[in-house]
């Protein structure tokens, strides 16, 4: 059974698929190829039935992009757009009370410009007039917002589960021929486009501001804002000239390792900190190719300007004893010891490259975003994307009354793509609890077209999803991570003709979960890491030694040595810094855990998996994580590169 906007391919199997409770799931899938373009099933002769005889000739014409029948819009009809809108329109004065009053919550940016302003006192008389004059409009606002309600709530039972949008005026990626390698880059974010009154409780504000400046540096088409231009920077204390938001020892750390008032040797730290290729230790199994100073001009270069942790597949056995001249990428040092009270002083070493990159990939083939749940938000986002991106999908997960439950906001999730998409599928999860429970998360699914060869499409598939956050939650994300696995086999089952070709499987999201907190050790050894390779992890418990956490300490993501992509990149890159600026590992009721060896990684809960066994070669070429969005997320956003081609040179 299908649901309102569905589209199924003619001589396609029926999509199928359950949201875990026995409701039907909307599926939308693109037209089948046309004969000789997509293999057996458009054949006339064969009916779907395996013959040899039958084969379509090589090298047929393919339209580019191809016909599709994704949903366009987010209604089936004119009529219930518009009863949306008024339904919004009703729903307008109450949601803007309750978000304003929400939203007198204040950040830390905001207490250090009262600080500075003239006491807290004057910030917090400020707050009480606000509150007292919005409580009372909200009130008035009830009646208003209940009819508003009753007439959104069966609206949007009828609200496509996605909305899929091409930008006629974009260029899309080129087809790819699989007789020459390519690789393909992959970016997750969790972008934290929450209304603004959420938007507080991560120690955020200003999400629309937020989305425009994100949105040009996703998809760059406007000159970006100037360093100086990012807002609600923490300026110095009174009375504490060398400390920023009351962190101890910044100034002195700031100054990096070893430099101890010298100017040459502060001036050599500089230039080593802005260095992509720093000091480095042996790796062994992972190298780095030849620099290359020229910009990246295509996507299909081999080689990226952008500092990358470069990763080849090598024979363990010869690089066990790894000679001072082979090339090697750098790690992070991470020393185990003792936890010690207070601020954790800097290391009298050099400091140790890493996986940071200040900007986000200019190649990037295809993005998943999650948390874009203000509309807003969203709106911009989209429209920006759409000058990189010509095929996106939005409006996932639509609220409403979903798996039995009022859901205020949706999915948050949001895909973009230099591919065409052949097929799409939203799949909720029926077990949110607690806060999770008033949005709509679960997993989207893609399928994209990359090309063809010899009449045989060149596939490739994606998943993106957000999973439940509380870190008592455990129990229930270990459920989430069950239904993911199973929905991405079964997609894939259903959407795969015979002689396709997949290139690449990938699950990208914010997973909640990470690889080094004891609440989090239950999900640590699900099998979906058995099916699925996570290249940050070695096994359940443990990372590689240069993986870094995506999380940052929410009260300190506008302190000076975070507030702009390269301060964070120079920080983060010290064992002092991703002390303090990181979250740390987390016991069972989400308090830190006192016993973590210290410096630690951090909490990496934002991953790019990718399937073991697709049907062509597939090697991880990169892997990044990117300190762009500074001051605009709690999270760094996640960048994998995959070379996918032929066996063999």
């Amino acid at each position: 059974m299908t649901g309102p906007g569905t589209a199924v391919a003619p001589g396609h199997p029926r999509a199928r698929g359950d949201g875990g409770d026995g409701d039907a799931v909307e599926v939308a899938v693109a037209p089948a190829m046309a004969p000789g373009a997509g293999g057996c099933g458009g054949c006339p002769n064969c009916s779907g039935a395996p013959d040899s005889a039958c084969d379509p000739p090589a090298d047929a014409p393919m339209p580019w992009p191809p016909p599709t029948r994704l949903p366009e819009s987010p209604f089936p009809t004119p009529a219930l757009a518009v009863l949306d809108a008024v339904a919004g329109g009703l729903l307008a004065p109450s949601w803007w009370a309750l978000d304003r009053l929400l939203a007198l919550r204040p950040t830390t940016a905001q207490r250090a410009q009262w600080r500075g302003r003239g006491g807290r006192c004057c910030g917090v008389g400020v707050r009480v007039l606000a509150g007292l004059a919005l409580v009372p409009a909200l009130l008035l606002s009830l009646p208003l917002g209940a009819l508003g309600l009753l007439l959104w709530l069966p609206v949007q039972a009828a609200r496509r589960p996605f909305v899929y949008q091409h930008s006629a005026g974009t260029a899309p990626a080129p087809p790819w021929d699989p007789r020459h390698r390519r690789c393909f880059t992959f970016l997750s974010a969790n972008l934290c486009l929450l209304p603004g009154g959420l938007a507080r409780f991560s120690n955020l504000g200003r999400t629309r501001s937020r989305a425009r400046r994100i949105a040009r540096l996703l998809a760059p088409g406007t000159p970006e804002e100037t360093p100086g231009d990012r807002a609600g920077l923490l300026e110095p204390r009174q009375g504490e000239p060398k400390g920023y938001g009351g962190t101890l020892g910044t100034a002195r750390s700031w100054r990096g390792p070893g430099a101890r008032g010298d100017p040459g040797v502060e001036m050599a730290w500089e230039v080593l900190a802005e260095d992509p290729v720093m000091v480095a230790y042996p790796a062994p199994g992972l190298e780095v190719p030849a620099a290359n100073p020229s910009p990246v001009a295509s996507p299909s270069l081999t080689a990226n300007a952008t500092p990358w942790l470069e990763m080849a597949v090598t024979d363990p056995a010869a690089t066990a004893s790894p000679s001072p001249a082979d090339s090697s990428v750098p790690t992070l040092a991470m020393p185990m010891s003792s936890p010690t009270p207070g601020p954790v002083p800097p290391p009298e070493s050099p400091a140790v490259p890493s996986v940071l990159s200040e900007h986000i990939p200019p190649d990037t083939d295809f993005v998943c975003l999650q948390e874009v749940f203000d509309g807003a938000a969203a709106a911009v986002l989209r429209r920006q994307l759409g000058r990189r991106f010509p095929f996106v999908l939005w409006g996932v997960g639509p609220g409403g009354l979903r798996q039995r439950r009022l859901r205020v906001l949706g999915s948050g999730l949001v895909l973009g793509s230099r591919f065409p998409l052949l097929a799409a599928r939203f799949q909720p999860f029926p077990n949110g609890a607690r806060e999770d429970a008033l949005a709509n998360k679960g997993l989207l699914l893609a399928q994209v077209l990359l090309g063809s060869a010899r009449g045989r499409r060149l596939v490739g598939f994606i998943g993106c999803t957000h999973l439940q956050a509380p870190a008592c939650d455990a129990t229930i994300r270990d459920v989430q991570l069950t239904l993911v696995l199973r929905w991405l086999r079964e997609f894939r089952q259903e959407q795969e003709q015979r002689g396709d070709l997949v290139a690449f499987d990938v699950l990208c999201g914010d997973l909640n979960f990470d690889n080094c907190s004891q609440s989090d050790a239950l999900n640590q050894q699900h099998r979906l890491f058995e099916e699925y390779q996570d290249p940050c992890r070695l096994g359940p418990g443990q990372d590689q030694p240069w993986a870094i956490g995506t999380l940052l300490n929410y009260l300190k993501i506008y302190e000076e040595p975070v507030s702009t992509p390269e301060k964070m990149k120079r920080t983060l890159s010290q064992p002092w810094g991703r002390q303090q600026y990181l979250a740390g590992p987390i016991l069972c009721n989400g308090d830190p855990d006192p016993a973590a060896p210290r410096p630690w990684q951090g909490r990496r809960v934002d991953y790019a998996l990718h399937r073991r066994h697709p049907a062509l070669s597939t090697e991880v070429a990169a892997v990044s994580v990117i300190t762009q969005l500074a001051t605009f997320s709690d999270h760094l956003p996640v960048a994998l590169r995959l070379w996918v081609g032929p066996a063999g040179p």
